[in-house]
């Protein structure tokens, strides 16, 4: 090929590969090796809890956040913190009310740059109620295209109605409640 012929080919060719440069990649969340819980206090002392069941779709790239989304949707049946007594009642009418809302859902709607992080800013559906919840993300590609993303972020539980009632007392059973993920990523 002619160096004249190269020179009128190359724009075509960097127009072909611009599309494809500013894609968010779709991953897959490689169950077994990622965590969702979270933590709260009783009485003072802090807990752990975490979600066995739970479904999320994600396109993340820190370089182009416009194209990126969250869509998690987590089965509140499956909560766990190790406690008999606390585990039998969460999914309970006071706390989760899993028979009448059985998931809870989290949908980011916009990203933003935030010095070293980035915050989705996204909309909390637990037991029918729907608030703006800000999440803390850390993205760390890994080789092979594999990435491992934490996610952090803080909600009022009586927002929500969780623990309402006997329950709803803040000095028994703290207000904030933490959200927290680790995730192993793979690219679909």
């Amino acid at each position: 090929m002619t160096r004249p012929a190269l020179r009128h080919l190359a724009p075509l060719l960097f127009c072909l590969a611009l599309p494809m440069a500013v894609s968010a990649t779709d991953y897959r969340v490689l169950q077994d090796q990622s965590t969702l819980g979270f933590t709260a206090t009783f009485q003072g002392a802090p807990f752990q809890g975490s979600f066995a069941q739970w479904h999320a779709a994600i396109r993340f790239d820190p370089a182009h956040l416009a194209q990126s989304k969250f869509d998690v949707a987590v089965d509140t049946t499956s909560a766990s913190t190790g406690d008999a007594d606390r585990d039998g009642a969460l999914p309970g009418a006071d706390f989760f009310n899993a028979t009448k809302y059985p998931q809870a859902r989290y949908v980011a709607t916009e990203f933003v740059q935030a010095g070293t992080h980035v915050i989705a800013r996204g909309r909390l559906t637990l037991r029918g109620e729907a608030h703006p919840l800000d999440l803390t993300v850390t993205f760390t590609p890994q080789p092979g295209g594999t990435a491992l993303m934490d996610v952090s972020g803080t909600l009022k539980r009586l927002d929500y109605g969780v623990g309402g009632g006997e329950y709803a007392d803040t000095s028994v059973i703290g207000n904030d409640v933490t959200v927290n993920a680790h995730l192993v990523l793979a690219p679909k």
